[in-house]
């Protein structure tokens, strides 16, 4: 229901405008007056009404569709900004805004100072400056940061096409004008500039129905309203940044034509992209690289740096140290003459301050700037105090913005937007020092929070990666001193989780940073102090630097055990720790005590059966095994395995780890059936409980794969040493240590299987990229290097093999110290190279010294001192004193007969060296026996088909025929042909070896 009016309304008193006087009773009176000029008249309305009304010619009033613009109508602003490269993306303008009856409109948007302003004026000039019947008119700019400012351009442009406006109408109705002469002409371009919110240019983009509208905004959203092409315009090429800031800051170079001294191509770096000239080349920006890179490639600050380096004649590379040094100050810095309010500050400062309303947006932002250029997974983040809905709110006003790129997974930043927001200015609200620096630490608790706790468990090995570039971005950007005991904790978890990918420069970096960190806010004695420091000497170790790791282990552990006391968890994995150095070093005297001192605390303080007691059981075995205690060691393995079955399952990994550890005994022992056995049993259970792509499972493969080299099985060697490879470049990546050591496994393969070239090739790339990677000096590298030498002897570059050997016997005595295990294999080596190019003078003496030196270092029942008393044997024999070398070889047979077993390979390769020294001798009948027990004992222990077992056969038959006994030599050779041709194939050295004996033997020849 409703009630009606009254029948007469009550009586009210108007209310009272400032300055007018009220008389009677509800009456006004008010003094209009008017000045009449032009075409305007005055009338009288009432009383004392004045009223102004403007009367206008009918051809200024004319309809819009009869009003044509001037020829050449163009409204650009004076753009004085050099213009470089964008050429992709003024062809796809031209595309977007190539249009027919219909009105086109294409939106450009992007961060502040990308250049979409820049772009759309060059555009907009090249349209206006066509000469065919394309040729647009009017070319109509409008800064369009408001619904005001939108109006405001239009009626400059109703005045443009009819001057007689000017003072004819107001600004509203100049305006609309405009709107109807647009939504009635074609053939127009109109381009609105820095469009803040769509709904400032929709009434307008509604009413047109022709012509091209070109749009640019920071706001990437929306634009689907308007049906628009859009365009996301991204930061320059590495080539255009440096080519803009060249022609800003030394644009001689540029109109001398000497540009490309400016600007020369280069392979490194991001594809297309090209690097600035070092100093002494001609006419190069010193740093002009490193500047464009760290501004970003962002055109704006590219204009800004290179105007102030013209202004103060300074280099790039001082700008760079400037801007490290101030860089509040910089990122605001204007040259004479440049507009103050265009510095990138400035420019985000606007645009932070439209989203002011939004809750944590800046709050989100300056904890980015802390990490990263590369993407930040967006998980990270669900850890601030803002919820998970407001977090994603606020990324998703950042991105309409381009503040930030986001994608569902990640949240990516423009690295110049990060520097400008985590630099305090107090003179900007939304970076004053309190706000950044609680930025900087939620940061770091983020990164925190997210990193996996156990940094060598692969499973977590996705999001480290992930998270990697971000936590180094965050000791890049953040000083030492601001570190916090959850910075060190971090950095110690990122460092061991780099040791493991074999980023080892990287691992030392942060744990001594952590350790500092430790140090100082806690104190050296304390357990995270120790923790770190022990975690510091890890890497160092893994470097293969032990002159570091050693004193640091040395020291942790006294300040451990006055601390935490002898038997404490934290003193024994720091013992243990000390103990794998020393082995590294090659002091196993010292090594063996301390892990056997380390087993018996730990099975007295933690029990048999503790994991920790099982683990240093299993180094001691290792231990007793590198020092060539192989019966104690398989023992010690075979018992950690039964332990580890019965505590922990069949399956869990550190059973695995057994079963493969007892299976490398094996094959160190000989027995070649066990250990493919185990190794066989071990790869299938990883597979099954790790998955076919576990670090683990890979590891397997590649044992195995040895195994079978081992046993002589090459075919099934390669293809799992190609798979093993080929699956660790997949999953690790190419440059990771145990891809590395894969590549080496496979050239080695190669080689056994008479495949030198390409052996030689995977030597010589491994080599280089250890050198890269690890140094010159680690212990990888030179292994690496040892290997291609040997490889260069097999194939005959004798000169090569030696000068390589050469270098790595002098850089492992330097390195490692002239007794350690390694470089007297390097020693023994070099004497092989000096025998293989007959150069018995050298050879012998150095393979006495190593003999020596092993006897002393190693024992006289090591199996490298038994390997020594052969090589020597055989270089006495080819000098020709057969008394010694006889004298040596029966020594050694009966040693490794005794030592390793009448069946291990060793003694086998003994008993057949013994053979050969027989038949130099000229005593065919003894040489032909002991030939006849090896080739019996090889094909029952390594199988028909093993090479050694094939050379066996061959040296047999060469054994007869040189004792005359033909008929016997003929059949074998025959049979040895045939087997070599279809195990080893027709080109393998042995293939060929036994085919020209063959010749010999039917040729009738000795």
């Amino acid at each position: 229901m409703t009630t009606p009016p009254p029948d007469d309304p009550p009586t009210t008193t108007p209310p009272q405008p400032e300055g007018l006087t009220a008389t009677g009773s509800g009456a006004v009176e008010v003094r209009m007056e008017a000045t009449a000029s032009g075409n305007a008249r005055i009338y009288q309305a009432g009383r004392d009404q004045v009223v102004n009304e403007t009367v206008l010619p009918e051809i200024v009033l004319r309809p819009v569709t009869e009003v044509v613009a001037p020829p050449g109508l163009v409204n650009l602003p004076r753009h004085t900004r050099t213009f470089v490269g964008r050429g992709d993306e003024l062809a796809r303008l031209e595309v977007a805004l190539r249009g027919g009856n219909e009105v086109v409109v294409s939106a450009v948007h992007g961060l502040g100072g990308v250049g979409k302003s820049t772009l759309a004026a060059h555009y907009a000039l090249a349209q206006a400056r066509r000469q065919d019947a394309g040729r647009p008119n009017p070319v109509w700019w409008i800064t369009a940061e408001s619904g005001q400012a939108v109006r405001t351009g239009l009626a400059r442009l109703a005045v443009a096409l009819q001057p007689e406006l000017t003072t004819a109408l107001p600004l509203e109705a100049l305006a609309e004008r405009a709107t109807a002469w647009l939504a009635a002409h074609q053939g127009w371009l109109l381009v609105l500039d820095n469009v803040d919110e769509v709904a400032d240019v929709q009434p307008l983009l509604r009413r047109v129905l022709t012509g091209k509208v070109l749009v640019t905004s920071r706001l990437g959203e929306g634009w689907h309203r308007l049906d628009a092409q859009v365009l996301r315009l991204d930061v320059l090429s590495e080539r255009e940044a440096i080519e803009l800031l060249t022609r800003l800051a030394a644009p001689e170079l540029v109109d001398g034509g000497n540009l490309d001294g400016a600007v020369r191509s280069t392979d490194a770096g991001d594809p297309g992209r090209a690097a600035a000239t070092e100093p002494g080349e001609s006419g190069g920006l010193d740093g002009a690289a490193e500047l464009v890179r760290e501004l970003g490639y962002l055109p704006l600050a590219i204009e800004q740096a290179g105007a102030y380096l013209h202004q103060t004649r300074i280099t790039p590379r001082e700008y760079l140290e400037l801007l490290r040094r101030q860089p509040a100050v910089m990122y605001d810095q204007v040259a004479r003459g440049g507009d103050a309010e265009r510095t990138i500050a400035r420019v985000w400062r606007l645009t932070l301050d439209r989203l002011a309303g939004t809750p944590y947006a800046v709050d989100v932002l300056r904890v980015l700037a802390w990490y990263g250029a590369q993407p930040v997974p967006r998980i990270l983040l669900d850890g601030m105090d803002a919820g998970q809905a407001e977090v994603r709110h606020a990324l998703g006003e950042l991105a309409a913005y381009n503040m930030v790129t986001l994608d569902r997974e990640t949240v990516t930043v423009h690295r110049l937007v990060q520097a400008v927001t985590r630099t305090p200015d107090d003179a900007d609200p939304h970076r004053p020092a309190t706000a950044v620096d609680a930025a900087r630490t939620q940061a770091t608790a983020l990164l925190d929070t997210a990193a996996a706790p156990w940094p060598r468990d692969p499973a977590g090995w996705p999001l480290w990666r992930a998270l990697l570039p971000h936590v180094i971005a965050l000791t890049e950007h953040a000083a030492p001193g601001t570190d916090t005991l959850t910075t060190a904790g971090l950095l110690d978890r990122t460092g061991v989780f780099l040791n493991g990918q074999g980023s080892l420069e990287s691992a030392i970096e942060l744990h001594t940073r952590a350790r500092a960190t430790c140090e100082r806010l806690l104190g050296e004695d304390d357990p995270a102090t120790l923790s770190s420091s022990d975690g510091l000497a890890s890497a160092y170790r893994a470097m293969g630097d032990l002159e570091h790791a050693v004193p640091i282990y040395e020291e942790t552990l006294e300040r451990t055990e006055r601390l935490l006391g002898t038997d404490a968890p934290q003193t024994l994995t720091t013992r243990n720790n000390l103990a794998a150095a020393y082995e590294a070093a090659g002091d196993l005297r010292r090594a063996i005590p301390i892990y056997e001192q380390t087993l018996d605390s730990s099975q007295r303080v933690l029990g048999a059966d503790h994991p920790d007691t099982l683990t240093t059981r299993s180094n001691l075995a290792l231990a007793y095994q590198t020092a060539g205690n192989l019966s104690l060691a398989t023992r010690l393995f075979r018992q950690t395995l039964e332990d580890r079955e019965r505590v922990l399952g069949p399956d869990h990994p550190d059973t695995l780890t057994s079963r493969n550890n007892l299976a490398h005994a094996y094959r160190e022992a000989g027995d070649l059936r066990r250990a493919a056995e185990l190794d066989e049993r071990t790869l299938a259970d990883r597979e099954r409980v790790l998955g076919p792509d576990h670090p683990d499972t890979l590891t397997s493969r590649s044992n195995l794969a040895v195994t079978y080299e081992w046993a002589g099985d090459l075919r099934r060697a390669v293809a799992l040493f190609e798979q093993a490879l080929e699956d660790r470049e997949r999953v690790l990546g190419p440059d990771h240590r145990d891809t590395l050591t894969s590549r080496n496994n496979l050239a080695h393969a190669y080689e056994a299987a008479g495949n030198v070239r390409q052996a030689l090739r995977l030597y010589e790339r491994n080599l280089k990229d250890r050198e890269r990677l690890l140094g010159p000096d680690h212990p990888d590298t030179l292994i690496s290097r040892n290997n291609l030498a040997h490889t260069y002897q097999s194939a005959g570059d004798l000169a090569e093999a030696r000068r390589l050997h050469e270098q790595n016997l002098k850089d492992r005595e330097r390195l490692l110290g002239p007794d350690h295990p390694d470089t007297l294999i390097s020693r023994n080596n070099l004497a092989h190279a000096y025998q293989a190019a007959g150069d018995l003078d050298h050879a012998i003496p150095l393979f006495q010294r190593t003999l020596e030196d092993r006897e002393r270092v190693l024992g006289p029942t090591h199996p490298a001192t038994l390997n020594s008393r052969n090589n020597l044997a055989i270089a006495y024999d080819a000098a020709g004193d057969s008394r010694r070398a006889l004298r040596l070889l029966v020594e050694i047979l009966v040693d490794r007969e005794r030592i390793l077993g009448p069946d291990h390979p060793d003694t086998l390769a003994s008993r057949n060296n013994l053979a050969y020294a027989y038949e130099s001798a000229g005593n065919h009948k003894r040489a032909v026996q002991l030939y006849e027990e090896t080739y019996a004992g090889s094909e029952r222990v390594l199988g028909p088909d093993h090479p050694d077992t094939l050379m066996c056969r061959n040296n047999l038959a060469a054994a007869y025929h040189a004792a005359g006994d033909v008929r016997r030599a003929t059949p074998l050779l025959k049979r040895a042909l045939a087997e070599c041709e279809r195990v080893l194939g027709p080109g393998h050295p042995t293939t060929t070896l036994v085919r020209a004996n063959l010749r010999a033997v039917l040729r009738g020849r000795p």
